[in-house]
């Protein structure tokens, strides 16, 4: 009887042995994650803004910290010399366009009028050189006149012929007008004093610094009074629009994510807190682990850069701030991200 009690209660230590050993076996075995999470840092394009044009400054309107829009002004330099650049040069244009015009119009009537009296005035010289020049050779014929006054009227025979073929050619060209090559020339002047008026109107454009995206100002680097150059920046300016985080994917997992994943954001600054997101690219080539990125796995291992869009309405995130990127691995390609706008106004 002993021997049987003996033998069950060994039975039972060896069956709650196996199940024991099953339970630690099946226990440690890793369950399927529902969620995948990564950690970065945000990320924000800074643009570091110059005047194109030579000058000093001579004001800067935003400070340090201020949210600027999209053209707003944010600084000028003196632009003295440019207004009177550009003063000459529409001076030289107006001038020109004077010019072309008179070409154009042609001769007035009053000049056509007055050429054709000289012609008619040229004539009558010419009539009288030819009857004096017949007097005088009558005369000469019968030796009344020295040789010498046959010669004078001849000669003033040839003057009053050339002086009438002289006016006839000044009326013909006074009622045909300028010639066409005049006036294209003309023409062609006025075209580059345009296009220097223009080009000093762009200059003086360009006295004034106009911030090319919204943004926030990060940093004065020149102030008023300073010299500007255009390879020389004058304000930073952080572009918070979009704002996203750049976090890390190892391989193991780079098939569980895809553009236009939806993702939600955490930072320790704002605890309980989280910022909508989606994945909106993801780095076709694998880097090593970069040393600031905080995280389990191995440094030295290889992963692949993802860019994570964030929602920031209360631009409450700001350069470089580590945050943790949570993923759910539930996701299906159909309900990607595909309008950015619209999600975040869905908040």
């Amino acid at each position: 009887m002993k021997r049987k009690v003996r033998f069950v209660l060994l039975f039972l230590i060896l069956l709650g042995g196996i199940g024991a050993g099953l339970y630690l076996y099946s226990d440690r075995k890793e369950k399927p994650r529902s969620t995948l999470t990564l950690y970065g840092n945000i990320d924000l394009r800074e643009v570091q803004l110059a005047f194109h044009s030579t000058g000093r400054i001579k004001r800067l309107l935003v400070e340090e910290g201020e949210q600027v829009q999209e053209g707003q002004l944010i600084a000028e330099l003196d632009p003295e010399r440019y207004e009177e650049a550009r003063a000459r040069a529409a001076a030289q244009v107006a001038a020109q366009e004077r010019i072309l015009a008179e070409l154009l119009a042609g001769s007035r009537p009053e000049e056509i009028k007055a050429a054709r009296a000289r012609v008619d005035g040229a004539r009558a010289t010419l009539g009288d050189a030819e009857q004096i020049h017949r007097r005088t050779a009558a005369l000469a014929k019968s030796q009344y006149i020295s040789q010498q006054k046959l010669e004078s009227s001849q000669a003033a025979l040839k003057s009053a012929r050339a002086n009438l073929d002289a006016h006839q050619q000044a009326l013909d060209l006074a009622v045909k007008g300028p010639r066409r090559e005049d006036i294209d020339a003309a023409r062609a002047k006025l075209q580059a004093d345009q296009a220097f008026l223009r080009l000093t109107e762009t200059e003086l454009a360009d006295t004034r610094l106009v911030a090319p995206s919204s943004g926030v100002i990060q940093n004065r680097i020149l102030e008023p009074g300073d010299m500007a150059f255009p390879q020389t920046p004058v304000i930073t300016l952080a572009l918070n629009d979009p704002v996203w985080a750049r976090a890390y994917v190892s391989e193991t997992d780079l098939g569980k994510v895809f553009p236009g994943m939806k993702a939600e954001i955490h930072s320790d600054s704002f605890p309980g807190k989280s910022y909508r997101g989606w994945i909106g690219f993801i780095s076709p080539t694998a880097e090593f682990t970069p040393k600031q990125v905080e995280t389990t796995e191995l440094r030295s291992k290889l992963v692949y850069r993802l860019r994570v869009h964030v929602c920031n309405p209360r631009n409450e995130l700001r350069l470089g701030m580590p945050v943790t990127v949570t993923l759910r691995l539930d996701q299906d390609r159909m309900t990607a991200v595909s309008d950015p706008a619209a999600f975040c106004k869905e908040e």
